[in-house]
Parts: structure tokens; sequence; C-alpha cells
């Protein structure tokens, strides 16, 4: 199939988050590669999510990527200690993104390791394994990406998706993680996965 074009990402941001899973974040960096299958995602839609940063519309210099063409890299800070990936989705001016949650490795996953662990797969406890890329910051650490990468075109080189032509696979939908302040939003089944 190939790599993700930007009208994958112009669409509902709900069917775009399902549509995610199973297929591959790919990050080059010069000659390496890293990859990996995702397992994970939620939906953020400002016009009505409360636990969309941009909620109501409301334009910051932190949320400004969320107002970009679809296919962007929207990447912050949390707690001041890890980063999150999304995709910026619909149309250009409407702000709505996927988090990316959850990853396994595919290509690079030794080297993921040593910037995750600080050593190579063979020296990662079990529980270390089970809990490689489970988590936004997690992904982010082991891809090498931060705030710099912030505004990427996901249909160029150093950060894309990949579809490798798989069936779609079977998911199961719950509550999003984390965000018990966004009221009535906090129950809303936007998170996906495997």
């Amino acid at each position: 199939m190939g790599k993700l074009e930007r009208d994958f990402f112009d669409r509902d941001t709900l069917d775009v988050a399902r549509d995610l899973l199973g297929k591959y974040l790919v990050r080059r960096e010069g000659d390496l590669l890293l990859a990996g299958r995702i397992t994970e995602t939620e939906a953020y839609v400002g016009r009505m999510d409360k636990a969309c940063h941009a909620y109501g519309y409301r334009r910051t210099a932190r949320t400004e990527t969320l107002f970009a063409p679809p296919g962007t890299a929207y990447i912050y800070l949390i707690y001041g200690m890890y980063h999150c990936l999304n995709f910026v989705t619909e149309p250009a001016g409407e702000p709505a993104a996927v988090l990316l949650r959850g990853l396994e490795p595919a290509l690079g996953a030794e080297e993921m390791a040593r910037r995750r662990f600080g050593r190579g797969l063979d020296g990662l406890s079990a529980y270390q394994r089970r809990h490689f890329l489970d988590g936004p910051g997690k992904v982010c650490m082991a891809l090498g990406l931060t705030r710099a990468q912030n505004g990427l075109d996901l249909t160029g080189e150093e950060l894309f998706l990949w579809d490798d032509g798989s069936p779609a696979p079977a998911f199961r939908t719950g509550k999003r993680i984390g965000i018990d302040y966004a009221e009535e939003a906090a129950d809303f089944p936007w998170r996906f996965y495997l």
C-alpha cells in the first residue's frame, strides 16, 4: 500500500483514530530507521471536546499547530518531562488530532530500547519488555521525538505513516486516559486499542 498521504488525515478524527490502528509509524534519522505498529490511539476534537487543548477554537502558541493542515505532527510536553505525538486531522483551521498512545516495535527495537532504558533488548526486565512502548511519552522517547519535531509534515521523509496492506485489525473502544477534568468529555469513548 505505502505511505499515508494527506487525504488519509483530512477526514473525521474518530475515523482516522480507528484507521491508524495496525499502521506503522516510521522515523528516519539519517541512515537510521525506527518503526512501530500502532496499537493505541485517542481522538481529540477542539470544536466540542473539553479535553482538547484547542477546545472552543482556543489559539495559543502551544495550540497553533492544531490548526495546521491535516497530516501535521503536533508534539507537546506534559508534566514538564514527557513529549506526546499527535497527528493533526480534518481541514486546516479545524483543531483536531489523534494522540498516539502505543506502538509495537517493528524496526530498530534495539535502538529504541537504548533510548528508553540505556541498554539493549537483552538487558530489559520482563516488566520493561511488557511496557516498552505503551504510553505516549514512552513512544516519543524511543523514537527521539521532541518539540523540535512539532509541525513536521507527516507526508515527508523524517516522520511518516505506512500502510502494509494488512486487513484492519479488531479493536476495542474505551474512555480516554488522564482527562478527568474534562467534564462530560471525560466519558467520550474515543480511545481505540488492539
